[in-house]
């Protein structure tokens, strides 16, 4: 892996951060008291780089766009991915976000529903203050079905658990293949972030060919973002991460590139081990140690990094269909952050 200096990336990261941030609790507060204000606010102030709001104001920028003419389109793709982690977090049991109580953690579930309800509603409140409403409301609505398909069927990916639901115990799938796992992170990932660069290049009024670009070099991006996160859950460290390292292990999931590979390389009695665990009502601690400690031993992350840089080439090669500037520097710069991170 080579080595990147990231800071110049990390305070544009910070300057975007700045001045969307107030966008998104402005959306977000409308019509609501005060003291539902501070409830609907948790889930933003838990933190996040405001990676995809960057990514729209920098596809705007690049092609010439201005940055207020992007502000409420970012603020409102910022809310609609948080409005997806209130309730993947749900879906999960994940007690935890960034290291902080997850909202459903932090008010219970039925408030934090009501939450998520409530930045569904304002994501499209953030589309009618921008340049283009019909345009934006439609990009926001395809991009919110096509990710709860992608969580339907990492859903069914999961070899365990939900003994109460009847429709995901009788479909679920008991082994996928590659394109399985692609065309899950394709919906549940990459498409959100196609959607950012995409709509970045609309409020710029960019070319088509521009705007093509942009939502290719998002759609390869966006794979190469889950298949880092992956590598991570299995391989990051938790300080770093401000996840639970194994957590996908821990609910159960095929649908991880890290397990899928270690899965095709280990022995056949290495194999049935894994899935033994990963098919278990209750899964423990020993048990994700276990699990870990057999995928060290494949090939598995060098694989999935190898995978990850591949997306990151096609991702790139798109940028030299847009103009070459400063922006167009930082979107390449982004692209070799989502595979370098940590976190």
């Amino acid at each position: 892996m080579k080595k990147v200096n990231f800071k110049n990336l990390e305070v544009f990261f910070k300057k975007v951060a700045k001045i969307v941030d107030p966008k998104i609790k402005e959306i977000l507060g409308i019509y609501l008291d005060k003291k539902t204000q501070k409830l609907v606010n948790y889930q933003i102030e838990v933190g996040g780089k405001r990676f995809r709001p960057t990514l729209a104001v920098a596809s705007c920028l690049v092609c010439g766009g201005k940055i207020n003419d992007v502000l409420y389109p970012a603020a409102g793709l910022e809310i609609l991915h948080n409005c997806t982690l209130i309730y993947d977090d749900i879906i999960d049991d994940s007690k935890f976000r960034r290291e902080k109580p997850s909202t459903w953690q932090r008010f219970g579930k039925s408030i934090a529903q009501c939450i998520g309800m409530n930045y569904a509603a304002a994501v499209f409140q953030a589309a009618n203050r921008s340049r283009d409403p019909i345009k934006n409301s439609e990009m926001f609505a395809e991009a919110m079905k096509i990710v709860v398909e992608g969580e339907i069927l990492d859903i069914l990916f999961e070899q365990s658990g939900r003994d109460n639901e009847k429709y995901v115990k009788e479909n679920r799938y008991k082994k996928i293949t590659i394109q399985d796992y692609l065309r899950m992170v394709s919906k549940k990932t990459a498409s959100l972030i196609r959607a950012c660069c995409q709509v970045g290049g609309l409020m710029a009024e960019a070319k088509k060919s521009e705007i093509n670009a942009l939502k290719n070099y998002g759609f390869n991006l966006g794979i190469a973002f889950q298949i880092k996160d992956d590598i991570l859950d299995v391989y990051g460290k938790k300080k770093e991460f401000g996840k639970r390292i194994g957590n996908d292990i821990k609910e159960r999931k095929l649908g991880n590139i890290v397990i899928f590979y270690a899965l095709k390389e280990l022995s056949p009695s290495e194999r049935k081990k894994v899935l033994v665990i990963l098919r278990k009502k209750k899964i423990k601690d020993k048990d994700i140690k276990e699990v870990i400690k057999l995928i060290k031993e494949t090939k598995a992350k060098e694989r999935a990094y190898l995978l990850g840089e591949n997306y990151i080439k096609r991702a790139k090669e798109n940028l030299r269909f847009l103009p070459k500037n400063k922006w167009s520097k930082i979107l390449n710069d982004i692209a070799d952050f989502v595979i370098e991170r940590n976190k």
